[in-house]
């Protein structure tokens, strides 16, 4: 596994930070727009990329991309938004980035009723309750059905796919999050294991994979360790967000990472048992005490205590015959 952060386009804080605590691997956002260049230009990305480099950071992956509501939609401008993400996989194949993490959630990203639930020792976390929704007025897209929504998808990976094996781009397909439908109106169809197996099946391609974010697919009800094995062993986990919840897809809150429902050291052996060696970073973390909770789920202390948890599990993964090992030694003198 290689563990990663999200980061700036440019150098801040948490870029030095994650160099001393040993973090290798940057997955970045889309650069910023310049006078001359789009931000998936080619050469936005490449001044990004050997931004990221000159600081001794690999960047395996982008997690964002220029708008594609209407190509979720499945309304007019989906083709000129297609053309857009064709551009930026080709550039990105160009530059040797390997993996664009990506989703189909329309009208809005991943969502909360709350930003500011108290969790262990006062630590604010994001969270969801489904009720709450019950009376919110539908978005301007109005009935937005799955059917709609799986013809939609089904359109977009025929145009993308084939770029993305020509580039040589991993497509990650991120869950839906929450993980049920609909919400305002608008379906979600991404919303368990299968469905991601029904996605990554509509257009067959190595290249053509999922993010694995072990939070969703928890709230959803899935059991992680199978639910690695599963794409781990057809080559589909492109890329993973290693976090953790409590609760169901109706009503949860997200944690700690030693503080959810899921037991992540199964979780972190069963990665290397299956022989994942691809990018993971820690995601939605806690504000904790002394941060004002302007970035929920990404302000700093959080991350850093989850890529020293992250880390630790790492090494108790890879290590994992010789203790057993070393159990087993000191069995048998005490029997003998």
């Amino acid at each position: 596994m290689k563990l990663a952060e999200m980061f700036s386009s440019s150098p801040d804080q948490m870029w030095h930070l994650a160099k001393q605590m040993g973090v290798d691997y940057a997955v970045g956002p889309l650069p910023r727009k310049t006078n001359f260049y789009e931000s998936y230009d080619y050469t936005n990305l490449m001044h990004m990329k050997k931004r990221f480099e000159d600081f001794g950071l690999e960047l395996m992956v982008i997690e964002s991309a220029p708008p594609t509501n209407k190509i979720k939609l499945g309304v007019q401008g989906r083709d000129e938004e297609i053309e857009v993400m064709q551009k930026l996989i080709t550039n990105m194949g160009a530059l040797g980035i390997p993996v664009l993490c990506y989703n189909f959630m329309a009208e809005f990203n991943w969502f909360r009723t709350s930003t500011s639930t108290r969790s262990r020792g006062g630590a604010l976390v994001t969270s969801y309750d489904h009720s709450v929704m019950k009376n919110a007025p539908i978005t301007n897209a109005g009935l937005v059905s799955e059917e709609k929504l799986w013809d939609n998808l089904k359109y977009y990976l025929e145009k993308i796919v084939p770029v993305a094996e020509k580039a040589k781009v991993k497509l990650a397909l991120h869950p839906d999050d929450p993980p049920i439908s609909p919400i305002r109106g608008v379906s979600r169809i991404l919303v368990n294991a299968d469905a991601l197996q029904r996605a990554i099946d509509l257009v067959p391609s190595e290249y053509s994979g999922i993010t694995l974010c072990q939070g969703t697919l928890a709230t959803a009800g899935e059991n992680i360790p199978s639910v690695i094995r599963r794409f781990a062993r057809q080559d589909k986990i492109f890329f993973v967000h290693f976090r953790d919840v409590r609760g169901t897809a109706e009503k949860f809150e997200e944690t700690f990472h030693d503080d959810g429902k899921t037991d992540m050291l199964e979780t972190m052996v069963t990665y290397y048992e299956e022989g994942f060696d691809g990018p993971a970073r820690p995601d939605h973390v806690p504000t904790m005490e002394g941060e004002d909770n302007s970035n929920p789920g990404y302000e700093i202390l959080g991350r850093l205590f989850g890529v020293g948890y992250i880390k630790g599990l790492m090494e108790a993964a890879e290590k994992r015959d010789k203790i057993i090992g070393l159990n087993n030694q000191a069995s048998e003198l005490i029997e003998s």
